[in-house]
């Protein structure tokens, strides 16, 4: 009998043993379930911020193309208002030159005093 008894207990034993680890892996089954829900979540996120992102990049690029190509014309102007300095100070520096050939308007009144006292010396002298 006793020996029927041990038997028993071991099969009980056994038995809850078996069903503990029974539900000690439904147990984990089900943490598992919730960390693959978890991930699956984290998935979608993960795909919604790339897809964001891409877009705004794309939205970015196109901005930053109008602004090359208004930077680009801007540049250009520049370029044709340094051609026109360029002339205009090239035409400056020939006035200068030509300025600095010419009497200033003191010499010009000394000079024409110079020729009235001369013509009167000669018209004087012919009297």
């Amino acid at each position: 009998m006793k020996k029927d008894r041990v038997k028993n207990e071991s099969a009980s034993i056994k038995e809850l043993d078996q069903q503990g680890l029974g539900v000690l892996l439904e147990h984990m089954d089900s943490k598992l379930d919730l960390v693959v829900e978890g991930h699956e979540a984290l998935d979608k996120k993960i795909d919604n911020l790339a897809e964001n992102m891409s877009q705004k990049f794309s939205e970015v690029d196109q901005k930053f193309e109008i602004v090359k190509e208004r930077f680009d014309a801007v540049d250009a102007r520049f370029d044709a208002v340094d051609e026109r300095f360029s002339s205009v100070f090239e035409e400056l520096h020939l006035i200068r030159s030509d300025l600095k050939e010419k009497v200033s308007r003191e010499e010009f009144i000394v000079l024409e005093k110079r020729v009235l006292m001369l013509e009167r010396k000669s018209t004087e002298r012919g009297h």
